[in-house]
């Protein structure tokens, strides 16, 4: 299986898939980077594993169709066969959605339903988590569709919110489960414990 990611900042969710599936934790092999920002960590992590990195933003094409095809057209040079999104801040549209349908995935820091949609990212999210004092939490991943996180939840992994803990403090114990949720659902998709539609 090779995997192509889609990230904006970073680039922590794909350092793990990529060194899970360098360490034979994952069957798959890392096939190119796309990234809507040029100085974003996870291109400049890419070129320093030498996996094929690109730079697609409305800089590159400025028509958001021809964005769209670009990075369509990219991921299938590359012979991508599951997308995952990490951090990646843009919709995506029906060119991509339709290239690889129920074939992307995407990481959202809360337990789906629960704290989606448009909006809500990032330190939001461990926001209005805290807002109506949950004492629990966690992070989902799901397949992605034309809504923002709407599509079907894949797997979960929960958390205790603690009564000392503030956005920040959450955010980096969601972020931490998040990579080993990642790895683990990737895991089970190339070995076909998680059968895709």
């Amino acid at each position: 299986m090779r995997l192509g990611f889609l990230a904006s900042r970073n680039g922590s969710n794909m350092q793990a898939v990529v060194d899970a599936c360098r360490a034979g934790k994952i069957a798959a092999a890392p096939a190119v980077v796309i990234s809507n920002n040029p100085a974003s960590g996870a291109l400049q992590k890419a070129r320093r594993l030498g996996i094929p990195a690109c730079h697609l933003s409305a800089v590159t094409h400025p028509a958001p169709l021809e964005l769209q095809r670009a990075i369509a057209q990219t991921l299938r040079r590359h012979k991508v066969d599951l997308v995952l999104l990490a951090g990646y801040m843009k919709k995506l549209g029906p060119a991509v959605l339709a290239a690889y349908r129920n074939r992307i995935l995407n990481i959202h820091p809360s337990l789906l339903p629960a704290y989606g949609g448009r909006g809500m990212y990032g330190l939001a999210v461990h926001r209005a988590v805290l807002r109506a004092r949950e004492k629990e939490t966690g992070a989902s991943v799901h397949l992605v569709d034309e809504q923002y996180d709407s599509g079907p939840v894949l797997a979960q992994t929960r958390l205790t919110v603690a009564a000392d803990d503030d956005a920040d403090s959450l955010a980096a114990k969601v972020l931490e489960r998040e990579h080993a949720l990642y790895v683990r659902t990737v895991a089970a998709i190339a070995a076909g414990e998680i059968r895709l539609p």
